[in-house]
């Protein structure tokens, strides 16, 4: 019996405002993502995941929902929507979209109505409030005209969704069977762990995080068990994966079960840093605690791994050279991972944005004190050697480095040592050789990391030299040319032990 799809999948995320412009206005749009898909087929994924499309003002990038079954103008229409997935099945690829039950756009039709007196307990309206702060910085309320006040755990323009009325129940299961009519493969559930907070909403400094009353409430999984029974009644393999922000695995796993969620994102992996103790710690846990595991390094909402690693490291290339390596690693684990656009480019996050090109809420909320998320989401370079590097032919709606010339899509594909061929061969010898649901430890030097999976070996080494490689019959692929069998700092490899 073979395992589902999803279980050891390779997902590609796939931001859409900045992946690829058809329409020439400089933002993504999904024409752009269907005339890329060959590209992604090419590379060796077996999924894409879609971030919100929906028709939405874009205080928040897309994750203020004005209309959850429609598409944004700026992204195409239902057609072009039907024609990205139609394409996507073609080459094998299967299709995720981002759902968002926490929070809608203060312009969806049911938070006008509550504004004018109608059906306000869809929403968290109160006449006083408590303490509690948005996650992008400020009071987690907003006063309207007549004086009382609604909840937004994220910007003022994302009004949360009371989950104690009904209706919001049976909003998102017609949502979803839209959705899962138009041939979806499966949901990304955004602020997954968010839906209910606890009654009384009382104060609280431990902000967003598990047993908070803003959050992991346990009335939740009752949502995700309706959401199940629905999914679970269509035919086909498709699959939830939860945007679960935890403290401990422990609770991760109560969203991951046989009722529940099919997976959710190994935050824990994403958080670690570069060190063999962090990563086994991390792999021990969840390999342990957590039924169908996932892996994670980047995605649209945290700096980019490749500049994440580079702090701290020794050499110009360590940061490109550790995240190489933090790929074996994540591949040569059991379950499924996740990529970011432009991780296989080798992107670095963009840091030096003009504050009056940013667009993150994060900036604007905390008067410019955090940065906020933009430098993740510049636009991909695809070919040439200046902007908008074949992204689109209008100014993309965020500037692209100048440095970015040598890391386009078609620069690096015709170079057999550049990140993204490594990506390919990566991709490609995962399919061939890994199998198994377990690991086992290998004894190896202080700051490294060896384990073997099946007859694979992964070594990675997180120290400042060179270490001997544990005994092998043959190298299968390593982040650097190796000489007498020596595993560089900052580098990592695959070897078969049979």
């Amino acid at each position: 019996m073979t395992s589902p799809w999803w279980r050891d999948a390779v997902v590609y995320e796939i931001y859409v405002r900045s992946f690829a412009d058809a329409s020439g206005d400089g933002v993504g749009d999904l024409p752009g993502v269907t005339s890329r898909l060959p590209y992604l087929a090419e590379l060796g994924v077996d999924a894409v995941w879609l971030t919100p499309f929906y028709r939405s003002p874009m205080a928040d990038g897309g994750y203020d929902v004005a209309d959850y079954r429609d598409v944004d103008p700026s992204f195409g229409t239902l057609a072009d929507f039907d024609a990205l997935v139609a394409k996507a099945h073609e080459l094998g690829l299967r299709v995720m979209i981002d759902v968002v039950p926490n929070h809608s756009s203060i312009e969806h039709p049911w938070f006008q109505e509550a504004l004018r007196g109608i059906k306000r307990d869809r929403y968290l309206f109160r006449t006083e409030t408590n303490n509690w702060q948005s996650v992008f910085g400020g009071p987690a309320w907003t006063r309207v005209a007549d004086g009382s006040y609604y909840l937004h755990l994220f910007a003022p323009e994302q009004p949360d969704f009371n989950w104690r009325n009904p209706e919001v129940h049976a909003e998102f299961l017609d949502v979803l069977r839209f959705w899962l009519d138009r041939g979806v493969d499966g949901f990304r559930i955004d602020v997954a762990n968010g839906l209910y907070k606890e009654e009384g909403l009382p104060d609280t400094t431990a902000g967003f995080v598990s047993g908070s009353p803003m959050s992991s409430r346990p009335e939740v999984h009752g949502v995700y068990r309706e959401w199940r029974a629905l999914m679970d009644s269509y035919p086909g393999e498709r699959a939830f994966v939860g945007e679960v922000w935890t403290d401990t695995p422990e609770d991760l796993a109560l969203y991951v079960r046989p009722d529940e969620l099919h997976q959710s994102f190994n935050f824990a992996w994403l958080k670690a840093p570069w060190s063999a103790d962090a990563f086994r710690a991390v792999i021990d846990k969840t390999l342990t605690e957590i039924a169908a595991p996932t892996w994670v390094l980047s995605n649209h909402d945290v700096v980019r791994h490749v500049t994440r690693y580079g702090e701290g490291s020794l050499t110009p290339s360590g940061g490109i050279d550790r995240a190489k390596a933090a790929l074996l690693a994540m591949l040569a684990l059991p379950g499924s991972a996740y990529l970011y656009q432009g991780e296989e480019l080798g992107l670095p996050e963009v840091q030096e944005i003009p504050p009056d090109k940013r667009q993150d809420p994060t900036f604007f909320q905390t008067n410019g004190e955090l940065p906020g998320r933009d430098g993740c989401r510049v636009p991909l370079p695809w070919s040439g050697s200046a902007s908008p590097y074949g992204f689109g032919t209008g100014e993309p709606w965020l500037p692209q480095p100048s440095s970015w010339a040598l890391l386009s899509a078609e620069r690096q594909a015709a170079d057999p040592a550049s990140t993204l061929s490594f990506y390919k061969a990566a991709l490609a010898w995962r399919k061939q050789i890994m199998s198994g649901d377990e690991i086992e430890w290998l004894a190896g030097p202080p700051d490294t990391l060896f384990f073997r999976r099946g007859s694979v070996i992964c070594a990675v080494n997180c120290g400042d030299v060179a270490v001997r490689l544990p005994e092998h019959k043959e190298l299968v692929l390593a982040t650097a040319p190796l000489i007498d069998d020596l595993l560089p700092a900052d580098g990592g490899a695959w070897l078969l032990s049979e």
